[in-house]
């Protein structure tokens, strides 16, 4: 709309032309607009941003050492109305002035305060003398409806008289000092940390180095293991076949002891049998000649009978060839069937002799006076 003026949110407008209600000899307008007739009203803007202000000023101390001091100055027009009308009445024309005025009233109270202090307070204590600088300028600034945000020492030097630069040596040697001790123990930690690294890297060394001697260990001795079971698998069947030999060696030796006891053995021991049964016999007919040698009734009887008996003894004897005998107990087996045979042959003979006596004629001889005839006997013998 004509005529209709909006300031910006950094801004006031101010409206001259007609009466205030404050009293003013202008209206205010902040944060809204309003309408400015041409012609009866004039409006204009004054900026509320913030403004910065520079100061480099040589001040003396109380100790009369002078000292360049730089600051900075943030500062703005007070945002209530008394503030904006007392700046627009002051640098509304020209407000780059503000920033030229605000550095003087800083410059002067720099001096002011830098003076009553000592170089030692100033270097030191920048804070403090930022503050009591803000507290000596605040009325000044308010009358030309200035606000200051911010004051920031920037630099302090004393140009070429050495002072600071004497004054900060004993710090600088402390400093110096203790960062040499400090680097002494940082190199200390260091060579102390390089050779317990070491250490660990040796000791992990030597217990990787202990690690794969005693893998290799095992490996050589599963590998040796490995080698010598075949020829110990080998050596093994090998007992095996000469122990399967000498059980065979052994059962044909048990074979063989038994061929040769059926073959040779038994055989002999029979054949001396039969030698003991014979000269048995022929003791016992010599035992019956002596008695028949005696009996001179029976002379021709006995020796008909002791004729005989070697033919008898020699069929049983001979019957003993051919007969199934298992003999016990050995050579006492033996022993017992000769006696056996040899008491069957007296046996037979006294038969022979008693039954001769009952039906035979007397000794003197028969009728015709010829010898009686001789007897053949042939013993059975069981099997």
């Amino acid at each position: 709309m004509f005529g209709y003026r909006v300031p910006d949110p950094d801004e006031a407008l101010l409206i001259s032309g007609g009466q205030s209600s404050s009293g003013a000899p202008f209206r205010v307008v902040i944060g809204h607009g309003a309408f400015v007739p041409p012609i009866f009203r004039r409006a204009n803007l004054l900026s509320l941003a913030m403004t910065e202000a520079e100061v480099q000023e040589t001040c003396v101390t109380r100790q009369g050492i002078a000292l360049n001091v730089k600051a900075v100055i943030a500062f703005k027009v007070g945002g209530d109305v008394e503030s904006i009308v007392a700046a627009g009445q002051r640098f509304l024309s020209d407000q780059d002035q503000m920033s030229i005025l605000t550095g003087r009233i800083f410059a002067g109270h720099l001096r002011s305060i830098i003076g009553s202090m000592t170089v030692e307070e100033i270097v030191t204590e920048r804070q403090k003398l930022a503050t009591e600088v803000l507290d000596g300028s605040k009325q000044e600034m308010a009358k030309i409806g200035l606000t200051v945000d911010a004051l920031q020492i920037q630099s302090i030097d004393d140009g070429q008289l050495g002072y600071i630069s004497a004054m900060s040596a004993p710090h600088n040697a402390a400093i110096q000092q203790a960062a040499a001790i400090a680097q002494s123990n940082a190199n200390q930690m260091a060579a102390q940390a390089e050779q317990d690294s070491l250490r660990k890297q040796a000791e992990y060394q030597r217990q990787t180095t202990i690690v794969q001697a005693q893998y290799k260990a095992e490996v050589d001795k599963a590998q040796a293991s490995a080698a010598q079971a075949g020829p110990l698998s080998q050596a093994q069947a090998q007992l095996e076949v000469l122990q399967a030999q000498k059980d065979v060696a052994e059962r044909n030796a048990e074979l063989r002891e038994q061929q040769l006891v059926a073959e040779v053995v038994k055989p002999a021991q029979a054949e001396a049998q039969k030698t003991k049964i014979l000269a048995a016999a022929e003791a016992e007919k010599i035992q019956i000649l002596a008695a028949a040698a005696a009996s001179n009734n029976r002379v021709a009887l006995d020796r008909m009978l002791i004729e005989q008996l070697p033919e008898i003894v020699k069929s049983a004897a001979q019957g003993l060839n051919g007969a199934n005998v298992t003999v016990l107990n050995g050579a006492d087996g033996l022993g017992d069937i000769a006696a056996s045979l040899v008491g069957q042959g007296s046996a037979i003979f006294e038969a022979v002799r008693k039954g001769f006596q009952g039906g035979a004629p007397s000794s003197s001889g028969n009728s015709n006076g010829s010898a009686p005839k001789p007897v053949k006997i042939t013993p059975e013998l069981s099997s």
